[in-house]
């Protein structure tokens, strides 16, 4: 059970994909992916033809906001998350318990860690509970650790959010502390990445923790073959006609995104700047050249596109699924962090890893980022100067990420010998037969 979100779905769903590698067809397992209605709809037919045979979609009534209305009011939407979707999750386990073939029956949960109500719902019915957190593991420490005395603190500083207390979101802290009561958290990130934070986490919880990611939708083999992807897209002609590690690749995510007023100072700075650039523009409908060095394009596949030998650097809003895949694509990444946990992965890219670069403001909060100062940040991001040490410095730890990342992945790794760990885990206790 996801939490209703894209940044939390795809991840819960990479995830749940990876787990059916694990097992045969003809074992009895089965996973039951969970979503709002709506989100059955937006994930369409064909992710649904898509799926591994052991995985079946199931849906609960609308009774939340719009995802296309969740940036109005996240507050509002939290709030209904945490109120509205236990009785008819609950619905749903009650007709897969009554279903005529064993193997439906519910012998473990697997919920994002903002739903603790989930928790809730799997101990009062004897199932074991497994908890999965979306972002990153020094969030989860931050959260678990914050003194509940400045709760009463108002949040004011964060762009696209309402200022906020920490006592107007109670789940917050709820939800952490409830990784308590379940059977095992699993983290979707590798553990070198925060090898210190994971360790600490290992330490204090009272369940064993699993660093299984990172959670991205990874290709069949752990090979850079861009010549898979779908050639009849506009864009990769486009990207198979440029330079090696020329591109700069612009993408804020599907949730909060800039403003109209800061795009058009964007896309200004990107033409000003010189560099080649593919940017993604949600309200767009058709690929088109924006001048003789960008594209602009409404959708791409982002991982791929991230990892064609043309793409040397990625402009992101911070989420941490898109991080991950920047990490994994080994290329450095410009921060533009819009809202939520994005200040904090930023923090991470920048100044922990030293992988990446902040598009910075010269003075107050509230101004936008001109023109002027996306072309000088990104000429010296990109290195069209051909002379900036920081810039090499960047792309050689970002290759380096890259190795570290790549190496958990293979058998004998880190998160393959974690997931491995967390199956046997459940195959323990009995979960799955």
């Amino acid at each position: 059970m996801p939490y209703p979100g894209r940044g939390h779905i795809n991840p819960m769903m990479n995830f749940c994909k990876l787990l059916a590698t694990k097992f045969s067809v003809k074992e009895d397992i089965r996973i039951t992916f969970v979503v709002t209605e709506e989100w059955l709809g937006f994930l369409g037919s064909e992710t649904k033809s898509r799926l591994p045979p052991q995985i079946q979609l199931k849906s609960i009534p609308n009774v939340i906001p719009s995802e296309l209305m969740r940036g109005l009011d996240h507050k509002g939407f939290f709030e209904a998350v945490q109120t509205k979707m236990e009785e008819p999750f609950e619905q749903i386990l009650d007709q897969l318990q009554q279903d005529d073939d064993p193997s439906m029956v519910v012998t473990a949960i697997l919920a994002d860690t903002l739903l603790p109500w989930a928790v809730s719902v799997g101990n009062r019915r004897n199932i074991a509970m497994v908890s999965l957190w979306t972002t990153s593991p020094s969030l989860f420490s931050i959260v678990y650790h914050t003194d509940r005395s400045i709760s009463l603190q108002l949040i004011d500083y964060i762009p696209g959010v309402a200022p906020i207390r920490l006592s107007d979101m109670p789940a917050c802290f709820e939800a952490v502390s409830a990784v308590r009561n379940t059977r095992c958290l699993l983290l979707t990130t590798y553990h070198e990445l925060e090898p210190r934070v994971t360790k600490t986490l290992m330490e204090i919880l009272p369940v064993p923790v699993y660093t299984v990611g990172p959670s991205i939708p990874l290709p069949t083999t752990l090979v850079d073959d861009h010549a898979k992807m779908d050639t009849e897209d506009y864009y990769v002609e486009w990207l198979d006609s440029q330079p090696e590690n020329s591109v700069l690749y612009v993408s804020f995510g599907s949730f909060l995104s800039a403003s109209s007023d800061q795009m058009e100072e964007i896309l200004g700075g990107l033409r000003q700047s010189g560099a080649r650039y593919l940017l993604v523009s949600r309200g767009g409908k058709d690929n088109k050249m924006d001048n003789s060095r960008g594209i602009v394009v409404p959708w791409c596949d982002q991982l791929k596109v991230l990892c064609h030998p043309s793409v040397g650097g990625f402009w992101t809003h911070c989420g941490w699924n898109s991080t991950l895949e920047g990490i994994y694509a080994g290329i450095p990444l410009l921060t533009f962090p819009v809202g939520l946990d994005q200040f904090t992965n930023r923090k991470l890219i920048v100044d922990y890893w030293n992988i990446g670069m902040n598009v910075m403001k010269k003075d107050g909060a509230e101004r936008l980022v001109t023109r002027e100062d996306v072309s000088s940040t990104v000429r010296k991001f990109m290195n069209l100067d051909g002379d900036d040490e920081e810039s090499k410095d960047m792309r050689t730890r970002a290759s380096e990420f890259k190795k570290s990342c790549r190496q958990a992945l293979t058998e004998g790794g880190s998160s393959t010998t974690n997931l491995d760990n967390f199956i046997r885990n459940i195959l323990q206790y009995n979960l799955f037969f």
